[in-house]
């Protein structure tokens, strides 16, 4: 990488078995860490897997507008609560950067991008998805759960012709306060337009996770992992 690109982010790791052959980069939420979603590894895991090294970066810390001006761990900052302008398009940009730096980490360990998965919740799903639709060269998978596609109204600008490879997981709960399950079902059917599939999930519960969803994308990655 050149001098411009940016520094590697601090990752927390987890290895489901020695020398992994898969890699999942897991982004988290506003406010949370790297750490937040170290608890899912054991439940998603199932019989058949191959090994897989998790890597969930931690967030850079700034000021996020709608907190007062509170400095914590953010993707990028929220200037409103308008969704269509909600996200702060520089900070989105830098950390798409990031995560492709952490994504040519893993290939350098060997991890080829065809066996790489991207996933993400709320914020981290945000990125996932502005991420996963500009990139030149797909990965595995998709995963976006409790968010929306920030700028989506220049979606079809930014798209790059086979970023639509990639599948992608959405779940979404339909009782969420935060990010309204119409802007993941909106988010969901656009993606569509612009080529991808899209398997879309809702659940009754807020803007969390919860077991069944677990279950549901533990299959789903399944038939990624084993190709079944």
């Amino acid at each position: 990488m050149d001098s411009l690109a940016p520094s590697l982010l601090d990752t927390v790791e987890r290895e489901t078995g020695p020398s992994p052959t898969w890699s999942v980069i897991w982004l988290h939420g506003l406010g949370a860490d790297g750490h937040d979603f170290e608890p899912i590894v054991p439940e998603l895991l199932r019989p058949g897997w191959p090994a897989i090294r998790f890597v969930f970066p931690h967030a850079p810390v700034r000021a996020v507008t709608i907190n007062n001006g509170a400095r914590m761990r953010a993707w990028y900052d929220i200037k409103d609560f308008d969704l269509a302008s909600r996200a702060d398009e520089a900070g989105v940009a830098e950390s798409i950067e990031q995560v492709e730096a952490l994504v040519a980490r893993e290939v350098e360990r060997g991890i080829p991008r065809e066996r790489i998965v991207l996933a993400g919740f709320s914020q981290g799903g945000a990125i996932t998805l502005a991420w996963g639709l500009r990139t030149p060269q797909p990965l595995a998978a998709l995963v976006a759960l409790s968010t929306y596609l920030p700028s989506a109204q220049k979606a079809a600008e930014f798209v790059e012709a086979a970023a639509v490879a990639q599948p992608v997981f959405m779940a979404h709960g339909t009782m969420d306060p935060v990010v309204p399950v119409q802007a993941g079902q909106f988010s969901a059917g656009l993606l569509r337009q612009l080529g991808f599939s899209v398997d879309w999930h809702a659940y009754p519960m807020a803007h969390q996770v919860c077991a069944e969803q677990i279950r549901d994308l533990g299959e789903w990655l399944t038939r990624r992992f084993t190709g079944a």
